[in-house]
């Protein structure tokens, strides 16, 4: 079995894959920092599904946190027996990296581009809602050229929150109507609604820009919140980012 690990600024989240299927998943605060903390965790974590480590003969991890990388491949090699895959840009991924700094590129960026082409093809927008909504474009040749950052969802809030006394922090949903009959609503719907917006507008301006028309792709935790008011988001894809990290590790070990 095969042990997949994205490893993101607020959440870290793990999968385990039986060949191609995908049998259990979690998503988890990223606040676990030496090797012996992530080994255990990850144990348990196992052994709420009835899995054993002698189960796992593989692991693949992509991080956008560097402090964590070296804590995580000990714990990986100290508490499963196997040396994980990091996968970064000099990682054979089966597709040309057409950025300008290809060693300063999201991991996360480079496994939800490959496992979105895998699935839908070329040319391809991936929305991934998660610390940052980070936009991945990959061209007809499957090619990936870059993108946009922009902040969160819930960095939206937490600014809010801070920076404003009499703002409160809200659970984050659809709220009924556009125009918020609470203060509540009022936030609810700024953050939902404008990033909605904020998502149809950027990939229509990475539409013109392709001169072509594209599937958009959405993943990350606030994904489905997103898709139910975005205009533009074709699939939700909750595990885009394990799927890749399988798919990239297969590739590498000639699997």
């Amino acid at each position: 079995m095969l042990l997949v690990t994205d490893i993101g600024n607020t959440n870290m989240v793990v999968g385990v894959y039986d060949g191609d299927n995908l049998i259990s998943h979690w998503r988890l605060s990223s606040i676990l920092h030496t090797s012996d903390e992530l080994g255990i965790y990850l144990i348990n974590l196992l052994h709420t599904k009835n899995l054993k480590p002698s189960d796992i003969n593989g692991a693949a991890f992509a991080s956008v946190v560097p402090s964590l990388d070296f804590s995580f491949r000990e714990a990986v090699k100290n508490y499963f027996n196997v040396q994980p895959l990091q996968v970064n840009s000099s990682v054979d991924i089966g597709m040309k990296i057409a950025y300008k700094n290809p060693e300063g590129l999201g991991a996360d960026r480079i496994v939800n581009a490959v496992a979105g082409v895998h699935k839908y093809g070329a040319p391809l927008i991936i929305a991934d809602y998660g610390t940052a909504i980070t936009f991945d474009v990959v061209n007809s040749n499957g090619e990936y050229l870059g993108g946009a950052i922009a902040p969160g969802l819930n960095s939206g809030i937490s600014a809010l929150f801070s920076k404003a006394a009499k703002l409160p922090e809200v659970a984050l949903k659809v709220p009924a109507s556009v125009i918020g009959g609470s203060t509540d609503e009022a936030i609810q719907s700024g953050i939902v609604f404008g990033n909605a917006g904020l998502t149809d507008h950027i990939v229509k301006l990475i539409q013109d820009e392709l001169k072509t028309k594209t599937k958009v792709i959405a993943t990350g935790g606030h994904a489905n919140l997103i898709a139910a008011v975005s205009k533009s988001i074709d699939h939700v894809e909750i595990w885009l980012t394990l799927e890749g990290l399988r798919i990239i590790f297969n590739r590498v070990n000639n699997i």
